[in-house]
Order: structure tokens, then sequence, then C-alpha cells
């Protein structure tokens, strides 16, 4: 069953939710998880891409974002698809204000909450959500 962890910002700029999870990507890429990274839309795919290279000076952490010709290389995916990803992955990082359908594929969901108030308020919806279907929850409170 998948592990869901809620990771609650202190911070409401939207850049700290962004930074936070390119580290839990690259922690996981470093761990050598698979790690596919679910946004709210194609802006927020793109903004995901870009803070992956620029997040840390010396930090490499290979990705791609999905689109339907792309051959898939890297262990590191975003898309805001609300498909599955095209290969096996073990890691799933969610910026979407919804669960994605296929995240009880995953052996682990992060759910990244800061403090505004409309992603506070999806965020309780969705660890409901989890909670009602018997998920193993974690709660961590994170210093920014």
């Amino acid at each position: 069953m998948t592990k869901v962890s809620f990771y609650i910002l202190g911070s409401t700029d939207p850049l700290d939710r962004q930074q936070f999870a390119c580290r839990l990507a690259e922690k996981a890429y470093l761990q050598g998880h698979q790690v596919f990274i679910h946004t709210e839309d194609q802006t927020q795919s793109e903004a995901m891409d870009q803070a992956l290279w620029a997040f840390r000076p010396d930090s490499f952490v290979p990705h791609q974002v999905l689109a339907t010709d792309n051959k898939i290389e890297a262990p590191v995916l975003i898309s805001h698809e609300n498909t599955a990803p095209p290969k096996l992955m073990d890691v799933l990082i969610n910026l979407n204000p919804v669960q994605p359908l296929f995240f009880s594929q995953f052996e682990r969901l992060a759910e990244i909450i800061n403090g505004d108030e409309a992603i506070k308020k999806q965020g309780r919806v969705r660890y409901q959500f989890y909670k009602d279907r018997g998920y193993h929850l974690d709660t961590h409170q994170i210093n920014n």
C-alpha cells in the first residue's frame, strides 16, 4: 500500500513549495528512486523543469517534461496530464490540487502543502481522502 507523506511548509510563497519539491526529487533520485512530479498545468510543469536545473548550483537531477512524442530517458519525470507515467516509478510528488487517479501504483506519495489558504484547504481534502481509504499517513512540519 502507498505510504503518503504530507510536508507542511510555513511559507505562503509558491517558490518555496517548488524548491521543496526540487529537494525531495533530488533526495529520491540520489537514493536510486524513479520520481514522477505531478503538476497542475503546463506552466507549472515548465516551471518545475527550470527549477530542477537551477535550484542548487552543485546539483544535477536528470529529468524531463513528458510530451506525447518524448522518448523516456530520465529517472525524474514531470507531467500535468492525468494519466499514469509511461514506466514503473516508485515516488510521486503531487503538486496538483487533487490526488491523481494513479497514485496507488507508487510506493511513496509526497504532498507538499504551504500556508496558502487554497492549498491548505485542498490538502485537507486529499488528507481526508487518503485517511478514509486506510492509507498510512505521515505529517512533517518543515521550517523553511
